[in-house]
């Protein structure tokens, strides 16, 4: 008797794995179909479409201007600015020793 009670309870915790399983795949399944219709709807919409007809087709909405820029155009930053990044650029290769000497003894805007 001790015996089948235990097959009995042994086969019903099975079964109960079974269907939290299939209730997990069932979630993901919702899931991706939700991710699926919210893509559907993006790629269906009239933004996406305007926007591959611009990308694609070179097409311009009345009213908007197109700017080119060719590969010979470049845009200068302000010179302040260049010294800024090239700083940024050569402390980035620090070591932790320099960058707390520069902290401590350099000018640091972080002083009062």
């Amino acid at each position: 008797m001790i015996y089948s009670l235990t097959v009995s309870i042994y086969g019903s915790y099975q079964i109960d794995q079974h269907i939290t399983n299939f209730e997990a795949k069932n979630e993901k399944i919702r899931q991706e179909n939700l991710q699926k219709l919210d893509d559907y709807k993006y790629y269906t919409s009239k933004a996406y479409i305007d926007k591959i007809a611009k990308q694609n087709l070179g097409l311009v909405n009345p009213g908007e201007e197109v700017v080119v820029l060719t590969e010979g155009e470049t845009i200068s930053l302000p010179e302040m600015e260049e010294k800024m990044i090239a700083k940024q650029r050569s402390m980035a290769n620090w070591g932790n020793p320099k960058k707390w000497w520069h902290f401590v003894f350099d000018e640091n805007p972080y002083k009062l």
